[in-house]
């Protein structure tokens, strides 16, 4: 199990290293001066001179890279030339909202998907399995922005029960901010919901066919403590790895369900950074994106341990 963790915690750095690599890369091949990309065509001279000197452009290719990669590992992200603040205090005020809203959104897309999928697999070419079938199919293929239209229409605009948009902050207390989070989170929860409950039914109906399934209905088990004690167990090995997909992209995806909304979260910031050409904000939210990532695909595979023995003993 030891040696399972640190294999994957190399494979993360690596991972890491080469993604770092890649997104100076992109940054590094925009046509043009980056100073002048970030400034615009009105700046003077002076002002482009000073941007050029922060951001070392005069050094060697090389050089710029080791010195950004070195910063990033003692949290210097850089400083925002729009916000005037460093790109770590940004992030850190934004993310308050950001992850919030992606775990309320994964925590929604869980408690409606598992139990959704259970009930298809153990109603297999029923009506409620191909009715299930159908809205998931529905829910995949609509975008979440449009379901977070339909939910402030409905919700906000005609029921009036919650706010259309903005965010109070967690210094209003916890419950309106909670409140504002509601509809964003039901938005990006439901389209994620229809994926992992076609992966959960799935994965039931293959566990629904071992051998060990029929011994347990031999013994005369209630149907429900085989579906629960026994297949749905043996099943979360993919469940877990749409989970951890699933919690990657809702950090990322907020960025349309953030502008859509009006929350001040990460989405929203690496909208405006893009809109204002303020490359540095960028560079670090895509880093911590990518970090993101692969904490949760470490956190994944212990999770693995957790539900198959056979990792945990190395079998």
């Amino acid at each position: 199990m030891a040696l399972h963790v640190l294999k994957r915690l190399l494979v993360g750095a690596l991972t890491m290293l080469l993604a770092s690599a890649v997104v100076f890369s992109v940054m590094e091949l925009l046509p043009g001066d980056p100073a002048q990309l970030m400034l615009g065509m009105n700046a003077t001279p002076e002002a482009l001179a000073a941007l050029r000197q922060e951001m070392g452009l005069g050094e060697p290719l090389l050089t710029r890279y080791v010195s950004w990669l070195g910063g990033m590992l003692s949290g210097d992200f850089g400083r925002s030339y729009t916000y005037s603040s460093p790109v770590i205090d940004l992030i850190a005020e934004r993310v308050t909202v950001s992850l919030p809203l992606a775990l309320l959104a994964l925590a929604l897309s869980t408690l409606i998907a598992i139990p959704v999928g259970i009930f298809a697999a153990a109603r297999r070419g029923k009506a409620g399995d191909i009715s299930i079938m159908g809205l998931t199919q529905v829910g995949v293929a609509v975008p979440n922005f449009w379901f977070a239209l339909l939910l402030v229409y409905l919700f906000a605009v005609w029921l009036r029960w919650v706010p259309a948009g903005g965010f109070p902050g967690w210094g209003a207390g916890f419950w309106p901010g909670l409140r504002a989070l509601i509809l964003p989170a039901i938005a990006l929860a439901l389209p994620q919901a229809a994926i992992l409950a076609r992966v959960t039914r799935s994965a039931m109906l293959e566990t629904l066919g071992e051998d060990y399934i029929r011994t347990a209905r031999a013994k005369g088990l209630p149907n429900r403590a085989v579906l629960w004690r026994h297949a749905l167990r043996n099943a979360m090995i993919p469940v877990l790895t749409i989970l951890g997909l699933q919690f990657a992209f809702l950090l990322a995806g907020t960025i349309i369900i953030e502008n859509v909304f009006y929350l001040p979260g990460l989405g929203r910031l690496v909208f405006q950074a893009i809109t204002q050409r303020d490359l540095i904000v960028v560079e670090g939210i895509v880093m911590l994106l990518v970090a993101s990532v692969i904490v949760v695909n470490l956190l994944v595979d212990l999770a693995y341990a957790a539900v198959d023995p056979r990792l945990r003993t190395g079998a």
